[in-house]
C-alpha cells in the first residue's frame, strides 16, 4: 500500500499521487494518436473517419461510466480515510460485479446494434462497413475496458496512483505493437485492416487486467477479496444505490461536456475549411494542455475523500488550496510553453504554407488562458464530489458551457465572426471558475452524505 493520503505534507503528498495519473493520461492520448496515424495514413481517409466515429461512441460510453467509477473511488477512498478496510472490500465487490454486469449489457446490446447506430449518425457509406468492423471487435472487447477502467479507479481511491501507471504502461506499449502486426500481418498471422486495431486494443486490454489482478494478489493487496470473501461479490443494493445517485450527475458532466465540443464545432464549420482545421488542431494541442488540471483534480477528489473519512477537514481545506495553486503554476506553464512554440506546435497538424496557421495561432491566443480558469473549477469540484456533492459540479458546467459559452458565440457570431467564438471560452471559463469558488466558499458539500448507511 502506499503511505496514507491522511499523513504527511499535502504539497508533497499531492504532487507525488497526482504526477503517475497525468503521466497516465498522456500515455492513454498518445496510444490514441499513434492508431490513428497507423489507421489514416495506411488505410486511408475512409478507414480514419470509420475509426472516429466508432470511438464518437466508444467515448460516450466510457462516459457513462466514469461517474460510477467516481462514486466508487470516493466511497472507497472515504473507507480508507476511517480505516474501515471491511467496507472497502464490501464497496469493491459489489462495484465489481455492477461493472462486470452493465459491460456485458452494453456489450451484447453494442454487437447487436452497431450497424442501426453508425447509420444513424450519418457514418458515411465509404466508411460503414469499416466503422461495423472495427466497433464489433470494440464491442466484445468492452468488459475488459470497462473492468481495466473501474480497477484503476479503485486503486486511486485507495491512495495508489503508481500501479495503474505502470500497467497503463504495459497495455499502451502492447497496443503500440500490435496495432502495425495486426494490422497488416507478419508471417503466419494475417492482416486484418481496421479490425486488427481494434483487436489490438482487446487484447492490450485483456492482458493488461489479467496482468494487474494477479499482480494485486501476488502482492496480498487490501483490495483483494479471498476465499471467505467471495460473498462481497453479491451486489449490496444500497451501495449499488449510492453507485447509480452519484455517479448519474458524475456522468452527465462528461456529457455535457461532450455536447459543449459538438456545438462550438458546428459553429465553427460556418467558417470554412481553414478554420475548421485550425479548430481542430488546437483541440489535439489543449487536450494536452488541460491534463495537468484534470489529473490535479483527480488527486484531489481521491487526498480529500480519504480525508473526509479521517474526519480531518483542515486538510481537506489546506488540499483545496494547494490544488488549485498546482493547476494554476502547471496549466500556465503549458499556456506559456503553447504561446512560445505557437506555429511550430500548430505545424506538427497544419502544412506550413497552410492558412490556417495564422488561424490557429490567433485562436490560441486568446483561448489557451482560458484554461488556467477551468483548471480551477476542476479543482473544485475534486474537492466537493469528495464528500458526495455531485449536483452542484453539473449545474456550473450546464449554465457554463451551455447556457453561456454556445448561445454568446451564437449570439455575436454575425458581428465579430470567429471572434465570438474564441472569446466565448474565456467568458464561460471565468465564469465557471467564479461559480465553483462560490459554491466552495458558501455551498454546504460539507453536509453532503456519500455512505450507503446515510439517508441524504
Amino acid at each position: 500500500m502506499q503511505r496514507p493520503l491522511t499523513q504527511g505534507s499535502i504539497p508533497r503528498v499531492l504532487f507525488k499521487f497526482s504526477l503517475p495519473i497525468l503521466f497516465a493520461n498522456i500515455l492513454q492520448s498518445l496510444n490514441g494518436s499513434v492508431n490513428s496515424v497507423w489507421v489514416g495514413r495506411f488505410l486511408g481517409e475512409a478507414a480514419l473517419t470509420a475509426t472516429s466515429n466508432a470511438n464518437t461512441v466508444m467515448f460516450l460510453l466510457i462516459g457513462a461510466a466514469f461517474g460510477v467509477a467516481m462514486a466508487a473511488t470516493i466511497l472507497i477512498g472515504q473507507d480508507m480515510g476511517a480505516n474501515n478496510l471491511d467496507a472497502v472490500r464490501r464497496v469493491v465487490g459489489t462495484s465489481a460485479t455492477f461493472f462486470l454486469g452493465i459491460s456485458v449489457a452494453m456489450a451484447v446490446v453494442g454487437l447487436t446494434f452497431s450497424r442501426p447506430l453508425l447509420q444513424a449518425m450519418h457514418t458515411p457509406p465509404d466508411s460503414l462497413e469499416l466503422a461495423v468492423a472495427y466497433m464489433r471487435v470494440i464491442f466484445l472487447a468492452l468488459p475488459f475496458l470497462y473492468m481495466y477502467a473501474f480497477l484503476m479507479a479503485v486503486l486511486r481511491g485507495a491512495g495508489d496512483s503508481k500501479t495503474p501507471f505502470y500497467f497503463m504502461l504495459l497495455s499502451v506499449g502492447i497496443d503500440i505493437a500490435l496495432n502495425p502486426l495486426l494490422i497488416f500481418g507478419f508471417g503466419p498471422v494475417p492482416g486484418l485492416g481496421i479490425a486488427g486495431s481494434a483487436l489490438a486494443t482487446f487484447i492490450a486490454q485483456a492482458v493488461s487486467l489479467t496482468a494487474l489482478i494477479r499482480h494485486l494478489y501476488r502482492r496480498r493487496h487490501v483490495l483483494c477479496l479471498h476465499r471467505e470473501e467471495l460473498g462481497y461479490f453479491r451486489p449490496d443494493w444500497r451501495i449499488v444505490s449510492v453507485l447509480v445517485k452519484k455517479g448519474i450527475p458524475m456522468s452527465a458532466q462528461m456529457l455535457v461536456v461532450s455536447l459543449s465540443g459538438v456545438l462550438m464545432i458546428s459553429l465553427v464549420n460556418h467558417f470554412g475549411v481553414d478554420t475548421a482545421a485550425a479548430f481542430g488542431s488546437a483541440l489535439q494541442i489543449w487536450m494536452y494542455v488541460q491534463m495537468p488540471a484534470f489529473a490535479v483534480g483527480m488527486g484531489v477528489s481521491a487526498m480529500c475523500a480519504q480525508n473526509v473519512g479521517a474526519r480531518k477537514w483542515d486538510r481537506v481545506t489546506r488540499t483545496a488550496v494547494v490544488g488549485v495553486l498546482y493547476s494554476m503554476l502547471l496549466t500556465g506553464s503549458m499556456v506559456i510553453l503553447i504561446e512560445v512554440l505557437n506555429r511550430q506546435v500548430f505545424g506538427l497538424f497544419l502544412p506550413k504554407d497552410s492558412n490556417a496557421l495564422a488561424i490557429a495561432a490567433h485562436m490560441n491566443r486568446i483561448v489557451t488562458p482560458s484554461f488556467i480558469f477551468f483548471g480551477i473549477s476542476v479543482t473544485l469540484f475534486g474537492v466537493v464530489r469528495a464528500t458526495g456533492a455531485v449536483i452542484a459540479p453539473l449545474v456550473v458546467l450546464t449554465v457554463s458551457l451551455l447556457l453561456v459559452r454556445f448561445p454568446v458565440a451564437h449570439f455575436f457570431l454575425d458581428r465579430y465572426h470567429a471572434d465570438a467564438i474564441w472569446w466565448s471560452f474565456p467568458m464561460s471559463s471565468v465564469l465557471s471558475s467564479f461559480l465553483a469558488f462560490l459554491y466552495y466558499r458558501y455551498g454546504n458539500w460539507r453536509a453532503a452524505h456519500m455512505q450507503p448507511t446515510d439517508t441524504a
